[in-house]
């Protein structure tokens, strides 16, 4: 179960991007302007009325609500197709990305709350709730719903052009990863001091144990630094174990905390941490990484056989860790002084990167030479972190493909594969 309490924010964001959510306010939404129509009835002039009366507005809104009510069923079958055929061709990982879509929650959220209102409409005026002087400001509304409804169907059919392609599939992992790396590369421990081998624990620590198994997704590092302020956390310093993306079993420390701590105040601060059955993007720079990877991965294997999208995934992967190594890491200002938390090393976003294709693409000589043109590009990179974890990759995977690769001739040819 998902713990809330402390990351309002960060609830609402989640709570947003899920696709019923934009419906169910489209929905509403309909409903209110379906009820107000009563209402802004008074405001408007008697011969204005007359000249619209229900006869003229019934039919139009038993199109739309019998259209839309198709629409709506047909558009989401093929949003399931198109999500399913993703996942089946580039990465099951994809399909939680996708349903983040806002393009298609926005249509899907156009074309139902379009029936609700319209079978509300239709409802409210056999029930001779709706005076007759409404069918003028019924008849304003539902023009601007057709209106919404047609322009929601022209971003639909642009994009259905590209949706669950694997274009599609990689261009928004690689946004996503983006995303996720502008972040670390600004804010690298959330806003915490950086934990790192140099730094100095206290002799005395309590250790903070999981309510329950699951992969870290958020840590709400605000509500740390709360838990050592006051009275009763005053001079309390907590260092992070589990970082976003890690994976913690029940009793195992999610962090530790120096000093005495009573049982409440570990209850408090392991609420601080946000558990789940899957990984997300909101806090873990290698999710997305890990993504593109296995797209990559999956385009060797002997179904699909597409080694042309694996070099494309590396390329973008190169492309993604090439502008995090030149960004501006300056140490921001620490918003939270008493929290320490560790920062993803080079070795694993270059593990997370590309592992699975130097391993998986070892035995294709066009995506071994890729990888390693990639590898020894981000081996001159301007960070030395990024340097010896790109060589040291750029050899794991020129071992992998002297084992895989069958013929001396292309084992030479990705030897002298230079920049």
């Amino acid at each position: 179960m998902l713990k809330y309490a402390k990351m309002p924010l960060m609830f609402l964001r989640r709570f947003a991007r899920r696709l019923w959510v934009r419906v169910a306010l489209f929905a509403l939404l309909a409903v209110v302007v379906s009820v107000a129509a009563t209402w802004i009835t008074q405001f408007v002039p008697d011969r204005l009325s007359e000249r619209i009366g229900p006869d003229a507005v019934m039919p139009v809104l038993s199109i739309l609500a019998s259209s839309m009510l198709a629409v709506s069923t047909f558009s989401l079958s093929i949003m399931v197709s198109s999500h399913r055929a993703a996942a089946g061709n580039a990465t099951p990982r994809i399909h939680r990305i996708l349903l983040e879509d806002t393009t298609t929650q926005s249509v899907l959220a156009t074309f139902i709350g379009a029936f609700v209102y319209s079978l509300t409409s239709i409802i409210l005026f056999r029930a001779d709730i709706y005076p007759e002087q409404a069918a003028i400001v019924i008849m304003a509304v539902t023009v601007a719903v057709v209106v919404l409804v047609i322009v929601a169907m022209l971003r639909w059919i642009n994009h259905l052009s590209t949706l669950g392609s694997m274009d599609d599939s990689i261009r928004t992992a690689y946004e996503l990863a983006r995303k996720s790396l502008i972040n670390l590369a600004k804010n690298p421990a959330f806003g915490a001091n950086p934990l790192t081998d140099d730094t100095v624990l206290p002799n005395r620590l309590t250790p903070v144990p999981a309510p329950e198994s699951g992969f870290v997704q958020l840590v709400d590092v605000a509500a740390l630094q709360a838990c050592t302020e006051g009275e009763a956390g005053a001079g309390r310093l907590i260092y992070i174990d589990r970082p976003p993306g890690r994976h913690v079993l029940t009793g195992q420390p999610l962090a530790h905390v120096s000093g005495d701590v009573t049982p409440d105040q570990i209850r408090r601060i392991a609420h601080c941490f946000v558990t789940g059955d899957l990984r997300s993007h909101e806090q873990d720079a290698e999710f997305g990484l890990l993504v593109l990877s296995e797209i990559s991965s999956k385009a060797l294997s002997p179904g699909i056989n597409d080694p042309g999208t694996s070099i494309e995934v590396v390329t973008r992967l190169e492309t993604l860790l090439w502008e995090y190594a030149i960004a501006d890491h300056k140490t921001p200002p620490q918003q939270y002084p008493n929290v320490f938390s560790p920062v993803p090393s080079a070795e694993r976003l270059i593990d997370a990167g590309f592992a699975a294709t130097a391993r998986d693409g070892a035995g294709v000589i066009e995506v071994a030479v890729q990888l390693r043109q990639a590898l020894l590009e981000l081996a001159n990179a301007p960070r030395m972190d990024i340097q010896s974890a790109a060589q040291a990759m750029a050899d794991r995977a020129l071992s992998y493909a002297d084992a895989a690769l069958p013929l001396p001739v292309e084992k030479d040819r990705l030897r002298a594969t230079q920049l």
